[in-house]
């Protein structure tokens, strides 16, 4: 078996939150020897973010919480005090080595500290250095802090989500998690992988990544933002419907709901059949897709009568014989119990210090000759500290003793 595709790439991880830490982490399942770089005492600001927390040991109080832990697996923790001219300076040794360079600060922050990506540079020419965002590295908005949840209103997303209006608790809703912050730290991976790529195939030739989370939100929307790019509306909240083929949405049943898309004629013709109603495939009204869009409350209307007859076993089972697509409407209890989830591995285990098995969400991807296997806790506060500096810069323990002793670490 091969190398993890990243084996031998080094990455200084400034990032706190979570699209940068779920960028790195992506790098670290890859193989990427990954330096996650924490504020000594505190540490990672998501460490902070309430819990539910992992019990340690003597049920003390502690900072390893879900939202640290969903984004900083496969890491080394070192603590340093950036603040300091000390710590600025063991970044910057650091960094001469390493392959690429992530942070989140606020534009020009680490200007201040000779962090920022000119003065990196100097040190190593052929750094990639990725600086993720609110709002980016220029423009009017530039200096602004945000946070997911911002960037679903100000980028449109919420303006597309939630109930009809007409209907109760219509208006703008956000998304569940914070979909923003994944999507730009999947982007902030492929921009590292590009350059990465582009460095060794032309001459190891480094650059600046700007990645951000206004510009990923935007970008996200993909058909929806065309439309109004097309004949300058904005299309309106459709609740569960879908967004192509019809009818599409959540249907009640006797004892629940099932999510339905009917994406081309045959499958609502079928999908007719399965509900008892096959005239419907042949009425006017509905022969096409486009007509179906055109009357799609009334064919949502008669679908929902229709599925009121059964449970959601048995419109399932009928649908899927069917060739139809549908699906149940899980929560998390019954995502992680489905056979198809269990069979794929999406929960993996691993032994952390405070937890024998720690559940935790396999990487997406699956290789064939590199296969992601090896997922080590995310670490503890500081936990490697010593050691990093000790094999990557040399400290002897009087040195590192010295430098606990003033806060730099």
């Amino acid at each position: 078996m091969s190398a993890l595709p990243l084996s031998g790439i080094r990455i200084l991880d400034l990032t706190r939150v979570l699209a940068g830490p779920l960028s790195a982490q992506m790098l670290a399942d890859l193989g990427a020897d990954v330096i996650k770089i924490e504020r000594p005492g505190t540490g990672d600001d998501a460490r902070a973010f309430g819990p539910p927390y992992l019990k340690d040991p003597d049920g003390r109080a502690n900072n390893n919480n879900s939202f640290y832990l969903c984004a900083n697996r496969n890491k080394k923790s070192v603590t340093v005090n950036i603040a300091s001219a000390e710590g600025q300076e063991i970044i910057r040794e650091l960094a001469r080595d390493c392959d690429v360079f992530m942070e989140n600060y606020k534009v020009g922050d680490l200007k201040r500290y000779r962090l920022d990506y000119e003065t990196i540079r100097s040190l190593n020419p052929g750094i990639i250095y990725c600086s993720v965002t609110g709002f980016g590295q220029t423009g009017p908005y530039a200096p602004r802090a945000g946070y997911d949840a911002i960037f679903q209103a100000m980028g449109g997303l919420m303006s597309v989500t939630g109930h009809m209006d007409g209907e109760p608790g219509a208006g703008p809703m956000k998304v569940g998690p914070s979909i923003v912050d994944y999507m730009t730290g999947m982007n902030s991976s492929i921009g590292i992988l590009a350059a990465l790529y582009h460095r060794k195939a032309n001459g190891g030739v480094g650059q600046h990544i700007d990645v951000c989370l206004l510009d990923t939100v935007i970008a996200s929307l993909s058909h929806w933002a065309q439309i109004y790019l097309l004949n300058g509306q904005s299309p309106p909240r459709r609740g569960t419907w879908g967004n192509g083929g019809m009818p599409a949405g959540v249907f009640r049943c006797a004892d629940g709901e099932l999510m339905l898309v009917a994406g081309n004629d045959g499958q609502f013709s079928r999908a007719c059949a399965v509900l008892g109603a096959p005239e419907l495939a042949t009425n006017p009204k509905f022969v096409k897709n486009n007509d179906r869009v055109t009357n799609g409350k009334e064919i949502m209307a008669i679908f929902a009568g229709l599925f009121l007859k059964h449970t959601v076993a048995h419109w399932l089972e009928a649908l899927e014989n069917a060739g139809v697509p549908a699906g149940p409407v899980n929560d998390f209890a019954h995502v992680f119990a489905d056979p198809q989830v269990r069979s794929r591995g999406m929960e993996v285990k691993t032994e952390h210090p405070f937890e024998s098995h720690l559940s935790l969400i396999r990487n997406a991807l699956t290789f064939s000759g590199t296969p992601v296997k090896d997922y080590r806790y995310p670490p503890l506060l500081g936990e490697h500290t010593a050691e990093v500096l000790a094999s990557r810069l040399g400290y002897d323990a009087a040195k590192l003793d010295a430098l606990k002793r003033q806060g730099v670490i």
